[in-house]
């Protein structure tokens, strides 16, 4: 826009025109923005492109197509533009009528077509994105399943989603976000499922996000959108495979795919959507309840199993004489609390190291921690052995969690229930797990009750939470969504 605010035109005059993106886009300066000027039936034509972004072989293939027009016997010049838009070969052709929608065109990879004395570009989408094949998420393995996961181009993402759904109401509506990163958004649905609420208030939540940009991609837009300060307990899902994004869209899901980043969201979510896992609907209704129900306990492990142990161990008249066993049996000069907070924060050292250590090291990083935690530490003095062991089963308990975004959260709470019970004891624990509980009930994803359907209890949801129901069983969708059609499948069958 000019500095009135009004939309530029593009000039029919194309020396203007290469001036204009010399002076503002950048040409002739960045190595990567080019322009291609030839002559077409008499017509001075450019060609404006971003090289990296672009498929050089269509773009030597339309050239091919437009220098066949010379050789033609054609009556009138008039009629040059209209004989070039017809002779392009290629799916996806547009016209610009701005300068600013034509140079938005150009920098997310699309090429813009300029003739002499016409004020339109055609814009056609040529985009050749560098990146990774599909492949199977590293946080998402299973043992029976598909081996393709979402990557960091938009494009095969959606179409990775549309090869598993293809109903013709699946609905994938492309914005663009941040005012100079200009990053696709795209919000899918299937219409008539979906409720028509939630799909606004994600569209215009989107719309309304005003930054410059979104380079950190769907954890930016998750910030915008939920709003959420400094609670750590993660209001939408993430998930890198494709079938669990397509089975949330079936439920009335909205998912939100952002370019450049392999995770697609998904919303409203629960804290329990963040506790299931794709392994447990490749296995059998049982096997999945069973896997379910070990996650679960592990998940409560990670969370109660430190403060439990503490407690118990500084007043051990709260075990029975058969459980005495379960205390320290040896006495150390520092104080057991301290040790507890010592060793989980050095199981947090190993998981970034672990992050950051290139895959080559990695072996000799494990060996290390093994070696200075598991042993040398006990040996001098510093832990007593079951501080390590309980600290290592709660760690455990950590990555069963199937969210890494939950288990980080869960970790919070643990070290603040365990410091509440360091210094209150039995207050401490039984005041700390009520507020912890009341804390998750008081929180709403997108209006959606984050505890449900426990709190608002629903009785035949909450039952499919805790049992792996086999899908001819599962014929409604989720209440929480309010899907359009609440059927998966026809009522009589």
């Amino acid at each position: 826009m000019d500095n009135t605010g009004k939309k530029r035109p593009i000039p029919d005059n194309p020396e203007v025109l290469e001036t204009f993106f010399k002076e503002h886009v950048g040409l002739g300066v960045s190595y990567d923005i080019g322009v291609r000027k030839v002559q077409i039936l008499k017509k001075e034509l450019q060609l404006y492109y971003l090289n990296g972004l672009v498929d050089t072989m269509s773009i030597i293939q339309i050239l091919k197509t437009l220098f066949a027009l010379n050789k033609g016997d054609h009556p009138s010049n008039k009629a040059a533009y209209e004989l070039i838009q017809n002779q392009i070969a290629h799916m996806q052709v547009e016209t610009a009528k701005t300068l600013d929608e034509m140079v938005d065109r150009v920098l997310s990879g699309l090429i813009a077509i300029v003739v002499e004395g016409e004020n339109e570009a055609i814009i056609i989408d040529v985009r050749n994105y560098p990146g990774r094949t599909p492949m199977e998420p590293d946080t998402e393995k299973v043992v029976r399943g598909s081996r393709d996961g979402y990557v960091e181009n938009i494009v095969f993402n959606t179409a990775l989603t549309r090869r598993r759904i293809r109903d013709e109401r699946l609905r994938f509506e492309m914005m663009k976000v941040g005012e100079r990163s200009k990053t696709d958004v795209s919000i899918a649905y299937i219409d008539g499922v979906a409720d028509p609420e939630l799909i606004e208030t994600v569209r215009r939540e989107i719309k309304a996000i005003d930054t410059d940009g979104i380079t950190m991609a769907d954890k930016t837009v998750e910030e915008f959108l939920q709003k959420q300060g400094f609670n750590p307990f993660p209001l939408i899902r993430y998930t890198e495979r494709a079938d669990v994004g397509a089975a949330h869209l079936l439920e009335g899901h909205v998912l939100i795919f952002v370019d450049t980043s392999p995770s697609v969201m998904i919303t409203p979510t629960t804290v329990f959507h963040h506790m299931q896992h794709a392994e447990e609907y490749r296995q059998a209704a049982a096997v999945g309840t069973f896997i379910r129900w070990v996650r679960f306990l592990g998940i409560f492990t990670s969370i109660f199993l430190l403060p439990l142990w503490y407690l118990v161990s500084v007043d051990t008249a709260l075990l029975p004489d058969k459980l005495e066993y379960i205390g320290p049996n040896k006495e150390s000069h520092i104080p057991l609390i301290l040790q507890l907070l010592i060793a989980d924060l050095g199981v947090e050292f190993m998981r970034i190291a672990a992050i950051h250590t290139p895959t080559p090291l990695a072996t000799a990083m494990g060996l290390i921690a093994a070696v200075m935690v598991g042993e040398i530490a006990v040996e001098v003095g510093l832990f007593v052995s079951e501080v390590i062991l309980y600290v290592s089963a709660a760690a455990i308990g950590t990555f069963v969690t199937p969210s890494y975004e939950l288990s980080v959260a869960n970790k919070i709470a643990r070290v603040t229930l365990l410091i509440a019970v360091g210094f209150f004891q039995v207050k401490g624990f039984v005041i700390g797990s009520t507020v912890f509980l009341l804390f998750l009930v008081s929180i709403r994803s997108l209006n959606t009750p984050y505890f449900w359907p426990f709190i608002p209890f629903n009785p035949m949801a909450f039952l499919q939470i805790i049992f792996r129901r086999p899908v001819p069983g599962s014929k409604l969708r989720p209440s929480i969504v309010h899907p359009g059609d609440r059927f998966r499948q026809p009522p009589d069958a």
